[in-house]
């Protein structure tokens, strides 16, 4: 991801099932990504109940941005249950013609003529090789798509789709409080394959959740705020950058002043006795 740099705009609650914005709001939320170097945004084509793309797509055009000069991220494989939907209950579905189409509806949604990259949502007990093999061959030919990877994929999952192209990118749910990919062999699994990763909920609930494990962390930020000259949400989304895999957060923010911090991340350089003081703090007990 060249374009894109470290930081990810999540658009999941851009639209409905968030903020709401209307078109000029969103618009104006494109530009500010994209005036501070954020210019990779993620999607899904369920966000908003099939809405947040198309509104997205308006609000791109109304901003004259190149489309050239960013990054457009997709996901599919989601079927999911809404009021202006006939299904009755959420599923996966990864059958070539489904894959095919979707990319084809978020492509009209976004107003643009490719993504810069598709991700499966969710793996499914039902998937087969052949098939997705066969969507993404057919899209990455005829240009509708650059690159292919997964969400929320084992490293065993991956292995049993990468056929004919390589998957580039996992994205996962990572941060200093859910840190389990740090020793269940996935972040090794990805970065031992050259597999890029995203973290879905850099911050976990950190500033929804007021548990025990919370105020550790809490404990453990407030020198270090001073230190690095830094607020908690960029200590913890440091802590996850100086991680060797070079993980790309996925920032959910609609706020300008977030977006300008989690961009000044970027040039924090963490010691690791601070790296693991946190780490100590999110798991309650000292390292072994």
């Amino acid at each position: 991801m060249t374009k894109g740099k470290r930081i990810i705009s999540g658009t999941m609650n851009w639209g409905v099932w968030g903020k709401q914005l209307d078109t000029s709001s969103m618009a104006e939320l494109i530009a500010s990504c994209v005036e501070h170097g954020v210019l990779t945004f993620d999607h899904a084509d369920i966000y908003g109940g099939y809405s947040t793309e198309a509104e997205f797509g308006k609000a791109f055009l109304e901003t004259k941005i190149p489309r050239e000069d960013l990054y457009f991220i997709s996901k599919c494989g989601i079927q999911f249950s809404n009021n202006s939907s006939p299904i009755l209950l959420n599923y996966y579905n990864y059958s070539k013609d489904y894959i095919v189409a979707q990319v084809e509806n978020s492509l009209q949604n976004l107003q643009t003529d490719f993504l810069d990259l598709l991700l499966l949502h969710r793996p499914s007990p039902l998937m087969q090789s052949d098939d997705i093999n066969a969507a993404i061959y057919q899209l990455i030919t005829q240009g509708k798509i650059k690159a292919f990877g997964v969400s929320n994929f084992t490293s065993s999952q991956i292995d049993l789709i990468q056929e004919s192209h390589p998957i580039v990118y996992n994205q996962i749910e990572c941060s200093l409080l859910h840190y389990l990919p740090l020793y269940d062999g996935t972040l090794d699994y990805l970065t031992k394959n050259k597999i890029g990763v995203m973290a879905w909920s850099p911050l976990g609930k950190y500033f929804t959740n007021h548990d025990n494990k919370r105020k550790r962390i809490k404990k453990a930020l407030i020198p270090l705020m001073e230190k690095y000259e830094a607020e908690e949400d960029e200590l913890l989304l440091a802590w996850l950058m100086h991680h060797p895999a070079q993980i790309h957060p996925v920032i959910g923010t609609t706020k300008i002043g977030r977006i300008k911090k989690s961009v000044r991340v970027i040039k924090i350089q963490m010691e690791e006795i601070d790296w693991f003081s946190l780490l100590v703090a999110s798991q309650g007990h000292e390292m072994p």
